[in-house]
């Protein structure tokens, strides 16, 4: 399964500790049936409760949903164990037959069952967004009765329960109903008290099927400016707030009654060129554009310890990644390479982004455009609100864009294999020895198989230079002293089921 890092360094108030410590369990806390509210923030904000819709891969989106709503199969650290399903079978390559637990409720007291989880796994499907391209194989979704699910697939599908830990099960009586996702029903582990898209999310625990959380409540709110959570922090208003950028850890170490504790993440930048069109189509451009790059130095002047330079195009924490020979810094390189291609007295271009897209992402970008300019390359940044820069993404109208992305599922597939097939054409690449490596990925349940693929598959996106990866961020979470049993995650999703707040 995936070999993420379960473990966690600890930051004491004196400072840097020097050693990994094992990550406590569920239910870990000292207070043992205390009832406490935490109130926690995230630094994105929560903008859409819809986990099917079109922020279904959204850290913010995803980070509530873990709470409200169930899964068929869970992540446990490196494992995958069974949740609302209690078991499966494979009778042939593409059937997937599920038996479902028989004491689950939604919120508002309806039982769950096989009927709910087929309209859910029908709605992903069919819903043209993120998360759709991770089911297209799947050819009918059959409820047997109120405990058995079958799913059957055009083709093997290997990621079936990975796929599975991200899909949500919704009423499928009220899920279509206008206004749900005002205030929807789940059946996880907290219900939602109430919700005012990017302020606040206020949730309450429930008698859950894997046991009451040790919290009572929950609240999520979300404070727009960086030194507004690091006060909040510092003064209790907060009890918890992560990831902390890099440049104000400074603010927090040494703070009695503060804790910071860190995981690497399944969290990473990248900076794609479009590769349909010129110059770069010409994989040479690209790799100069990489050449002229002082990654190291720039990752670590600008983010210090709160990242680490990035080893293949998925960072280390997620299943399938494959360490490659990194692009060392050579102006002098680069300047040939852009000669070869023709552009020996260089040429202009242009970089997009937008500010919230992670930490430091403007000094990134002004970072990597004045090394650009070094060797005649003249790069126009282009720092835009969201929304803009979503719909140029899609739409390809950019020459390059910077972006952090998220390996959500913790395995390849959820980004080599939706990303840099040719048929989802996110950035211009097209290539079809890649495309058969990772269908060939997609498809196979031997996880050494799958392993060799992708590496297989880190390489040729390395080598031909589809876009830059230069950091894969460490996640920092800031925790009070009064907070037990908080477990960080490298998905940046804690569950919080564990978790007491003390006084």
């Amino acid at each position: 399964m995936v070999t993420t890092r379960r473990n966690f360094l600890k930051i004491s108030s004196m400072g840097l500790a020097g050693a990994y410590l094992a990550a406590c369990s569920v239910g870990g806390g000292t207070q043992s049936g205390a009832e406490s509210a935490l109130r926690a923030a995230f630094t994105q904000p929560i903008n859409d409760l819809d986990p099917h819709g079109p922020s279904s891969v959204d850290e913010a989106t995803l980070l509530a949903g873990r709470l409200i709503y169930d899964t068929l199969v869970r992540r446990n650290g490196e494992k995958l164990e069974p949740a609302v399903a209690t078991k499966w079978e494979q009778p042939d390559d593409t059937t997937w037959v599920f038996t479902l637990r028989d004491d689950v409720t939604f919120h508002d007291g309806e039982k769950l069952t096989a009927k709910d989880v087929k309209a859910s796994l029908e709605r992903v499907k069919n819903a043209n967004t993120a998360q759709s391209a991770l089911w297209t194989s799947v050819t009918s979704v059959e409820a047997t009765n109120d405990t058995t699910l079958t799913i059957t697939t055009e083709r093997p599908l290997g990621t079936m329960l990975t796929n599975l830990t991200l899909m949500f099960v919704l009423p499928a009586a009220k899920m279509t109903q206008s206004g749900f996702f005002g205030k929807p029903v789940g059946s996880g582990p907290f219900k939602v008290a109430s919700f005012t898209p990017a302020d606040e999310l206020a949730l309450t625990a429930v008698d859950h099927w894997s046991g009451k959380p040790k919290l009572k409540e929950v609240s999520l709110p979300y404070l727009p400016e960086t030194s507004s959570q690091i006060t909040a922090l510092r003064t209790g208003d907060l009890d918890a707030l992560w990831p902390i950028p890099p440049d104000q850890l400074r603010e927090l170490e040494g703070v009695d009654g503060i804790t910071l504790e860190t995981m690497p993440s399944y969290v990473y930048y990248l900076n794609w060129f479009n590769c349909g069109k010129a110059p770069f189509d010409d994989p040479r451009v690209r790799r100069a554009m990489w050449r002229a790059v002082d990654v190291a130095g720039i990752v670590k002047s600008l983010f210090g310890e709160g990242a680490e330079v990035m080893t293949a195009p998925i960072p280390r924490t997620a299943f399938g990644h494959a360490e490659q020979e990194p692009y060392g810094h050579d102006p002098d390189a680069a300047k040939r390479d852009l000669a070869a291609a023709g552009l020996g007295d260089g040429f202009t271009t242009s970089l997009m982004w937008f500010g919230d897209t992670g930490p430091l992402a403007d000094g990134l970008a002004q970072a990597m455009i004045s090394d650009w300019a070094k060797i005649g390359v003249k790069v126009t940044p282009q720092s835009l609100e969201k929304a803009e820069w979503l719909r140029r993404l899609n739409a390809k109208e950019f020459d390059m864009e910077l972006q952090t992305n998220t390996v959500t599922t913790g395995d390849a597939d959820f980004t080599l294999g939706r990303l840099y097939d040719s048929k989802a054409d996110r950035m211009g690449y097209r290539n079809p020895e890649l495309d058969t490596i990772l269908r060939k990925a997609h498809e196979d349940a031997d996880q050494d198989i799958r392993r060799d693929l992708y590496a297989q598959a880190c390489k040729i996106v390395w080598e031909d230079a589809v876009g830059i990866f230069p950091a894969a961020l460490i996640s920092t979470y800031g925790l009070r002293s009064t907070v037990t049993g908080f477990e960080p995650a490298p998905s940046n999703q804690p569950d919080l089921r564990g978790v007491t707040v003390g006084t």
